[in-house]
């Protein structure tokens, strides 16, 4: 579900986590910018605390993340105080 933030900005709803073969259903919060600098739409936010996800993976893992709109590789970094996951891409974003 789009937040209204315009066309394909972000996204705030389900999604499933792929890594190592094993999927995992997750609610993310994703919004994306075109940085002029580079050329590329980055994408980024966070996945929702999930002890499977813990035990899944860890910081740095790369993994494929799909919503109901389109499915993106995503590289999972550095976990908040409230257990979330940043999740970040670049190129076409999952929604």
């Amino acid at each position: 579900m789009s937040t209204g933030a315009g066309p394909d900005e972000a996204y705030d709803g389900p999604a499933e986590l792929v890594c190592d073969g094993t999927t995992l259903s997750v609610t993310v919060t994703l919004r994306s910018v075109f940085q002029p600098i580079d050329g590329h739409l980055h994408w980024y936010g966070r996945i929702a605390a999930s002890g499977d996800v813990d035990a899944l993976v860890r910081p740095g893992t790369d993994a494929m993340l799909r919503t109901p709109a389109g499915e993106a590789t995503a590289r999972l970094s550095d976990v908040d105080p409230w257990g979330r996951y940043r999740v970040t891409g670049t190129g076409r974003p999952p929604f």
